[in-house]
């Protein structure tokens, strides 16, 4: 057995990554410090990475040289790198947008005669294209609305919340099947979908409030209606697109016997805690649903915005705990963005794995980015988690197989140097992992 192992750490906040092969011998029936893999314990399939293509995004792009543009999409979209194959874009505005907008926004224009996709062609779609051109293919592109048209809505605004109006549903409905043909018309390779961004939260931009008993209703008796008429009911829809301590509930109040067929999978966010056991209690419940994260960022409201070694640790630790219970699919937030976290119409700044100084003109990486590599690189689609025990909760460790290659993911964030031996089969091998380390192993005959 044949075992390379590559690890990262950032000492004094700059990025060492080393890789060496390490030998195999007997196992011996070794009791201590061990971390056993199970590749006869098979769990999900694991469908990709990806990121979000905003408008603040796609305008942050287009400040950057063609040297950077290229650096920045082939880490990501490249196979040799990050190996994205999936991104997230939203319906309209979002936060993270310069300024409002919207395709359509004329009340008395029930046939979207006026429907204007000005707004994407100008920052979306050229992020979207040079991400394509690294991927070397057809991204999968899920969408997602945060708010419907403000004439839609009881408050008659994009902010501050407020409810679909009834006699609006059927109109929504045909609204976000008109943006999915949109892109489709275009080339591009929407498959995926959620109702709506965070139907829980009112915020001071751009969001839209429902039940789960509304949403089950828009679902069951407009939406899916609509995207049937349309020829779209090939796009997997996802439920929730929120928090996770309440993923739970949505899914029991919304899945059932005549929904189910209309349901792929639960999407969720992870700024409320880890409630992994959440995801658990929704695979053991809904084996045949995707789990999803659709979002993730460190705000800089809650998050110390130099604090990157610590911030780069939370996103393993989230990574880890979400793979572990079932997660198929992580869509992280913005690709990249200004040095202050933003541009974002309501001030609402956070972090991204590039950062782009508008004053030295400088492309800079985070550490998040260093981290999610570890991930993105090794565990590639297609890959199914595999069963795994660790002798101490100071390591965090997954591990997937795919065409006869193991994979391993070790996480410490501890400030120890902590020794473990990889034990599978027969065999074992001896690992010392390094404080505030995360390390990736692969495993081949």
């Amino acid at each position: 057995m044949k075992v390379t192992y590559t690890e990262t750490t950032y000492k004094d906040n700059v990025r060492k990554t080393t890789t060496q092969e390490l030998p195999t011998i007997k196992d011996n029936d070794r009791e201590n410090n061990l971390i056993n893999i199970y590749p006869q314990m098979k769990y999900q399939k694991l469908e990709g990475f990806g990121g979000a293509v905003t408008d603040s995004a796609g305008y942050v792009f287009s400040l950057l040289n063609e040297e950077q543009k290229s650096e920045m999409v082939n880490q990501y979209f490249s196979t040799e790198n990050m190996a994205y194959n999936q991104v997230r874009i939203p319906i309209d505005s979002c936060d993270f947008s310069l300024e409002h907008y919207e395709a359509d926004s004329d009340p008395d224009d029930t046939e979207f005669q006026k429907f204007s996709f000005a707004r994407v062609e100008k920052y979306i779609l050229p992020l979207l294209d040079a991400a394509e051109k690294a991927y070397g293919g057809k991204l999968d592109i899920m969408l997602s609305p945060w708010s419907p048209p403000a004439y839609m809505k009881t408050t008659g605004e994009r902010n501050h919340g407020g409810k679909l109006k009834p006699e609006y549903r059927k109109r929504w409905a045909e609204y976000i099947c008109r943006y999915i043909e949109e892109y489709r018309n275009r080339g591009y390779h929407v498959t995926k979908l959620t109702m709506q961004n965070e139907p829980k939260a009112v915020q001071t931009w751009d969001s839209c409030i429902y039940t789960a008993e509304e949403q089950k209703e828009f679902l069951r008796d407009y939406l899916w209606p609509s995207l049937k008429a349309h020829g779209l009911d090939d796009i997997g829809i996802y439920l929730w697109d929120h928090n996770k301590e309440r993923v739970f509930e949505w899914a029991e109040t919304i899945i059932d016997a005549e929904t189910t067929s209309m349901i792929r999978g639960m999407a969720f966010h992870w700024y409320s805690g880890d409630h992994f056991e959440a995801l658990r209690m929704i695979r053991e419940k809904y084996p045949d649903k995707q789990l999803l994260l659709s979002e993730a960022c460190i705000e800089y409201s809650k998050f110390s915005a130099d604090d990157y070694l610590n911030n780069a640790q939370k996103y393993a630790h989230d990574m880890m705990g979400n793979l572990n219970e079932g997660m198929n699919t992580f869509l992280d937030w913005n690709l990249i963005l200004n040095e202050e976290g933003g541009p974002n119409h309501v001030g609402n700044f956070c972090d991204a794995p590039y950062l782009f100084d508008r004053n030295s003109k400088e492309l800079k990486e985070s550490n998040i980015l260093g981290y999610l590599w570890h991930f993105t690189h090794f565990l590639e689609p297609g890959a199914v988690r595999i069963g795994v025990s660790r002798y101490t909760d100071k390591l965090e460790v997954t591990a997937f197989e795919k065409d006869d290659k193991i994979t391993f993911v070790i996480l410490n964030r501890t400030d120890e140097e902590l020794t473990a031996h990889i034990r599978l089969g027969e065999y074992c091998t001896e690992l010392t992992v390094q404080p505030k380390s995360i390390g990736s192993g692969v495993m081949t005959e």
